[in-house]
């Protein structure tokens, strides 16, 4: 499937093909310059890839080419990660550095674009309420705090605020590094609606033991709502959203263990709710 776009692109590969559940990725040179060929395999990384040029670089991985299915993209290659940095939890330590910056390249994402940019069509983009289509049914079948949690979405989605084409997946693992371009956002879903949602993934992340530590929600949650400029508890209230219907889809495709992190998650955000409501 590279092939062709090698050819035409006049690209040399330079890595071993990435597989993804929606994507394949071929890290290539172009004109002696790094770069990923990317192919999108379903709907939603096609959308991603509008949304990437619309983008331009700004906040964003640059697309140096497209066609059809496929993207020339931007390739990162600084030697930082936001992963790494999510493992010191101390308080005043890097997971909270980690935090702010994620925060500033989604402020630079939400940015309204000028004239001059690429178009985009928000037709294009997928709804939050479309999005969220299988937190219900969940709910209803599981029960426990994904009633919660869809009760949070229910609310959220009749009422929202501040809509803006999003990102849909943010998370440690999807800003790198990209040298002297800085912090750059890769992998969108394509979406649309209230800018809160862009920022309940990190709480998922970067990994089970991070995301559930004892005290780190609720700090997050600080350091977060200051430097996005968000309301505390509307973005509890994401957080669960988001968190159920993570926990969803494991559920859906019979994947139990994967499950738990979003489902602790949860928990955590909901009785931080309720602490403060008290």
């Amino acid at each position: 499937m590279f092939y062709e776009y090698l050819e035409r692109w006049g690209l040399e590969p330079d890595g071993d093909p990435i597989i993804t559940r929606g994507s394949r990725l071929l890290p290539v040179r172009a004109d002696g310059a790094p770069a990923m060929l990317k192919v999108a395999m379903d709907a939603q990384e096609k959308f991603g890839g509008l949304l990437l040029r619309w983008w331009d670089g700004k906040g964003a991985a640059r697309v140096f080419a497209h066609d059809g299915d496929a993207l020339l993209l931007e390739r990162a290659e600084g030697p930082s990660s936001l992963v790494e940095m999510a493992k010191d939890m101390a308080p005043g330590g890097r997971d909270d550095d980690a935090s702010r910056l994620i925060c500033q390249v989604v402020a630079e994402l939400h940015t309204p674009r000028p004239g001059g940019r690429p178009h985009l069509d928000t037709a294009d983009l997928v709804p939050l309420a479309q999005w969220f289509r299988e937190l219900e049914p969940a709910a209803a079948r599981h029960g426990g705090i994904l009633t919660e949690c869809a009760a949070a979405a229910h609310e959220l989605l009749a009422a929202q605020q501040d809509i803006v084409p999003l990102h849909g997946d943010i998370h440690h693992g999807n800003i790198l590094d990209f040298g002297p371009r800085g912090w750059l956002a890769i992998d969108p879903k394509g979406l649309i609606g209230e800018r809160g949602f862009d920022y309940a993934n990190l709480f998922c992340n970067p990994e089970a033991e991070i995301a559930a530590a004892p005290g780190r929600l609720a700090r997050q949650v600080d350091v977060v709502a200051e430097a996005a400029g968000l309301e505390r508890r509307r973005l509890l209230k994401w957080i669960m959203a988001y968190a159920g219907l993570s926990a969803a889809w494991f559920l859906g495709d019979g994947e139990w263990e994967p499950a738990k992190t979003p489902l602790a998650v949860a928990e955590l955000a909901a009785a931080e709710l309720a602490r403060t409501a008290s």
